[in-house]
């Protein structure tokens, strides 16, 4: 039988990667805007909080695996 740890951690990690998604997603709805194109066009990079759902999603994502595959 598992233990309540092993499931609370795997509930943990499926959130995180949920969570990873949905800031991914986010970040690349956001990077449709019109403000954001503009941006991105007169400066060659996306926008900053662009790049941070990015990152944060992919953080999250990347914790979320470790700890259910672990």
């Amino acid at each position: 039988m598992a233990k309540s740890g092993s499931k609370n951690q795997q509930i943990l990690a499926i959130v995180l990667i949920v969570l990873g998604i949905g800031l991914a997603f986010w970040g690349y709805q956001q990077s449709g805007s019109v403000g954001s194109q503009l941006n991105q066009a007169l400066n060659g990079a996306p926008a900053d909080n662009v790049m941070m759902y990015y990152i944060g999603g992919a953080i999250s994502i990347a914790v979320g695996a470790f700890l259910l595959f672990r």
